[in-house]
């Protein structure tokens, strides 16, 4: 007679009270939505996408407006041009090297956030001198090493005089002039333009739900207020980054 194995018919009979007594409760829960599933990576992501949503793209006559194309000599006599910009966020600004009053501030606050994104390769800056005539590849070399400069995608850019006006003032409606009454002979906006990945120009919103298109680039973080009131947007900036970063 062959010997009955008596575990294996124990482990039948517990399957068999668990299927009796739970399932029936298992299936009843998820009937009645009471089971779900948190899937933490997708919500997060959902997060992300969430937050850079909450930054406007600058429109012009219901045109997104994306970053012209430009191609000028960098401070390692490396010809840049826009597409070498495509797939990293990046902050513009209008500068010269002479600059006795805005240009150093704006440089500062600019190796700050240069410093504080330095693990993200695909983060840069574009600076372009409105002092062509003075600033060779070499002077804005030199620039660099005096400012800290090492972000492999920071580029201080010159070259023709009238490309860069152009870029300038139609391009992103940033003003920048020669004016022989301004203190190093020179006028221009103390703004940064933030763009993203695709190209595109975006910025957070007012308390009206408006643009607010350019970042104060003048007053640190520290200073927080100017001696007008005016406050810094240099966190906000930041904290702007970090959301197209994530898009």
């Amino acid at each position: 007679m062959k010997k009955t194995n008596y575990s294996y018919i124990g482990i039948a009979f517990v399957i068999l009270v668990f299927g009796i007594l739970f399932i029936p409760k298992i299936i009843d829960r998820i009937t009645n939505n009471d089971v779900t599933r948190n899937e933490s990576r997708s919500n997060f992501k959902d997060d992300k996408k969430a937050a850079a949503a909450d930054l406007a793209f600058i429109e012009i006559n219901g045109k997104r407006k994306k970053v012209p194309s430009f191609s000028f000599v960098n401070q390692d006599g490396k010809l840049v041009s826009n597409k070498d910009y495509e797939g990293k966020v990046y902050v513009i600004e209008f500068f010269f090297t002479t600059c006795p009053t805005i240009c150093p501030k704006m440089n500062a606050n600019l190796v700050q956030i240069q410093n504080e994104f330095k693990t993200f390769r695909d983060f840069g800056v574009a600076s372009f001198t409105i002092n062509p005539d003075h600033d060779t590849q070499a002077v804005l070399k030199a620039y660099a090493e005096q400012y800290n400069i090492s972000n492999p995608n920071w580029h201080l850019m010159t070259g023709d005089k009238d490309a860069i006006y152009k870029l300038a003032n139609e391009g992103f409606n940033l003003y920048a002039a020669e004016e022989e009454t301004a203190a190093g002979g020179f006028e221009h906006s103390g703004n940064f333009a933030l763009i993203d990945k695709n190209g595109y120009i975006r910025s957070r919103k007012d308390n009206f739900g408006n643009p607010i298109i350019y970042y104060r680039g003048v007053i640190s973080e520290e200073e927080q207020v100017d001696d007008e009131g005016v406050e810094e947007e240099i966190s906000k900036l930041k904290e702007d980054i970090k959301k197209l970063l994530d898009e």
